[in-house]
């Protein structure tokens, strides 16, 4: 799945006729997106009407005095994806986007958001609110000072930003006479009031011990152990971050869709232990738990979920040294530990070694995506026999493979909405079907598909694309491009230390060879039954180096606006490497895809791709007959064993020579086509 932030890469969707040699109008009319230029406004039925919610908020915002708020797409814990009831801004402008920022004025309403979401908003809002294309903090700063005199107060809720962001309002906002105002009520939920969807209640559970890679009393004395080791010795940890609490005491909840994490927040000292939470929902499993070894340093004391920021405050009060991730602590948090009782980093300690898996976490994630790419494959066959039909459409194709996920063993449901896209509906990189917007699927067209699944050892993420006709020279060469630029990178060896922002340019030079580009991030971390984006792994700019032990995606991408998108993506993990010479006490590092589908031959034109690229392609399916056959075969998936061996057949020379030809004839074909000034 796509990462949340994206590269700062320029965003390059160059129109492929600039790289080909003709230009070409997108065949997709914009109809289903609003146009507030018309009189009266053209809106679709996606459109969510948001003038009576405003209004009710700007009368809200007069009686605190106060002429902006600012409204985020997150919770107080930080989170990517939040719960119904976090969902203020989806509430207030239509736009369910998981990357925005809205600010409603007493006149005025506008949002802000990356590339990814422009074209979900413009289907999603009504005309009260304008969409800003772009998602940067000082763009939004300088809007808001436009909007707003000077001498007036702008507010925000402080348990919703994070300490960096609040800094950058701060300064954005500093002597400009213009006042930014913490507001602890927040004002949505007082508009939204009884309407606002109710607290969640279900139970939050211990993972069997089969499933998690160490106790939760081990991992409380290694943080505890490097708590000692840090230079300034903190005498406490505060987590803030909700798969934090989740790993650290091997607990699970359903309290965010697709992520199986719960409200909480953690106090962790030298001899005592916090667990903010609902005490009503642990099973008796996990009270007995948290509770055998009590009273002592490793005895877990269930505090009421609301009470941490007056814990806190209270606690500082003393002789303390508190040690906060600032990535994922609130203002609000923030704001009542004392400047000189803070050790600040920008991970937490928990967030830090939960992202390096050890050897029986790693062995769980291997043993997830077996049983994953069962269910991907059963997918790809069930659309080869289906599409042809007229059968099925991008709705029906999400919710079939989300049902073949639950069918695997130790499946829990699907790890992110599966994005389910063909056509032009793939060139929006974050597009979800539903019933209203579902194209049908045509062998006509290319399909993209996005999905994974949350199991109790494991979770995956994956994305194929398929054609079942006859793509066109382009896309070929366009898919073929994005492969090479996923095996450039997962082959890649590399010195360790080394940070993913370094060297993720390898799976975009086989693009960038042609000028061709992706505006997304090229990869995120996963977690162990956590969450789909588990920071900090990646390669961006605010990813930590990259270690032995951590999982990251690999999925470069092209998207041709209007038309059609590609990405593939695979799971990989981050293994020694083994080289010629031995440099240095550290080993040199490569990555082990862990993920086992295989690509769309149909779709690969290897005449654009080096020998040894072949032969990595050639040997990864090698792994995949070795170790998804098997499992098929064990399951007695016969129909689907012929698929996968048919699928992983190695490309040899006179496959390669064919090639060669087949492009060398589409290509002179293209050019006689072309007037002369274009050839």
């Amino acid at each position: 799945m796509l990462c949340s932030l994206w590269t700062s890469w320029p965003w390059i969707l160059l129109v492929p006729g600039f790289a080909m040699g003709w230009t070409k109008q997108s065949s997709s009319a914009q109809t289903d997106i609003r146009n507030c230029s018309m009189v009266p406004p053209f809106l679709p039925p996606t459109v969510t009407a948001t003038s009576t919610q405003l209004n009710a908020l700007r009368q809200l915002m007069q009686s605190y005095n106060i002429s902006a708020y600012i409204v985020p797409a997150t919770d107080a814990h930080m989170s990517e994806y939040i719960a119904k009831r976090d969902e203020r801004l989806a509430w207030i402008s239509g736009f369910t986007g998981s990357a925005g920022t809205g600010v409603v004025t007493l006149k005025n309403a506008a949002l802000w958001t990356d590339s990814r979401y422009w074209t979900q908003a413009e289907r999603q809002m009504d005309c009260n609110w304008e969409l800003q294309k772009t998602f940067w903090t000082d763009a939004i700063g300088e809007w808001i000072l436009q909007e707003i005199p000077v001498g007036e107060n702008i507010g925000l809720d402080p348990f919703l930003f994070s300490i960096a962001l609040w800094q950058d309002y701060g300064l954005i906002l500093q002597n400009s006479n213009r006042t930014l105002v913490p507001i602890e009520d927040n004002l949505v939920d007082l508009v939204w009031g009884t309407q606002r969807p109710p607290a969640p209640t279900g139970k939050i559970y211990l993972l069997p011990d089969a499933f998690t890679g160490s106790t939760w009393q081990e991992k409380v004395s290694d943080i505890r152990s490097q708590m000692k080791q840090h230079p300034r010795s903190p005498t406490a940890v505060l987590l803030a971050a909700l798969e934090e609490t989740a790993w650290l005491f091997n607990l699970r909840g359903d309290d965010i869709p697709y992520n199986p994490v719960f409200y909480s927040y953690t106090l962790l000292t030298a001899s005592d232990i916090s667990l903010f939470v609902d005490r009503n929902r642990l099973t008796a499993e996990a009270l007995q738990s948290l509770s055998a070894a009590c009273p002592g340093p490793l005895c877990v004391q269930v505090e009421d979920y609301d009470q941490v920021q007056a814990k806190v405050r209270a606690f500082t009060q003393g002789d303390v040294l508190v040690w906060i991730g600032k990535e994922y602590t609130t203002y609000g948090l923030y704001g009542v530990i004392p400047q000189d009782k803070l050790v600040e980093s920008i991970y937490s300690p928990v967030m830090m070694t939960k992202a390096v898996k050890n050897t029986k976490e790693q062995e769980l994630l291997r043993a997830a995506h077996v049983r994953d790419a069962v269910a991907v494959i059963q997918f790809l066959l069930w659309l080869e026999k289906n599409v042809p039909k007229g059968s099925v459409d991008e709705f029906s194709g999400a919710r079939h493979v989300d049902k073949l996920r639950r069918e695997q063993e130790h499946c829990q449901g699907p790890s992110f909405e599966t994005i389910s896209a063909s056509g032009f509906n793939a060139a929006l990189a974050h597009y979800s079907p539903s019933n209203i917007s579902s194209r049908k699927l045509t062998v006509g067209e290319m399909y993209l598909s996005d999905s994974g699944g949350q199991y109790l050892d494991g979770t995956t993420d994956i994305t194929r694309t398929v054609h079942w006709g006859e793509p066109t020279p382009f896309q070929k060469e366009a898919y073929t491009r994005v492969l090479m630029g996923n095996i450039d990178l997962a082959k890649l060896v590399f010195p360790a230390k080394t940070s993913g922002r370094m060297v993720e340019a390898f799976a975009r030079r086989a693009l960038w060879a042609v000028g061709l580009n992706y505006g997304h991030g090229t990869g995120h971390g996963i977690g162990n039954f956590l969450s789909v984006h588990e920071w900090p792994v990646g390669f961006q700019s605010n990813n930590v180096p990259l270690t032995k032990g951590m999982f990251t995606s690999i999925e470069p991408g092209y998207y041709w606006d209007g038309e059609f998108g590609i990405r593939i993506e695979d799971v990989a993990l981050v293994v020694e490497a083994q080289t010629k010479y031995s440099a240095g006490e550290q080993a040199y590092l490569t990555f082990e895809v862990v993920s086992l589908v295989p690509y769309d031959r149909n779709l690969i034109d290897i005449s654009f791709m080096s020998e040894e690229q072949i032969q990595y392609l050639n040997t990864y399916y090698q792994t995949i007959r070795q170790r998804v056959g098997p499992e098929l075969q064990r399951r007695r998936l016969e129909e689907e064993y012929e698929w996968l061996w048919k699928h992983t057949q190695p490309f040899s020379q006179g496959t390669l020579l064919a090639a060669s030809l087949s492009s060398l004839a589409a290509t002179s074909l293209v050019a006689a086509l072309l007037p002369d000034s274009q050839t």
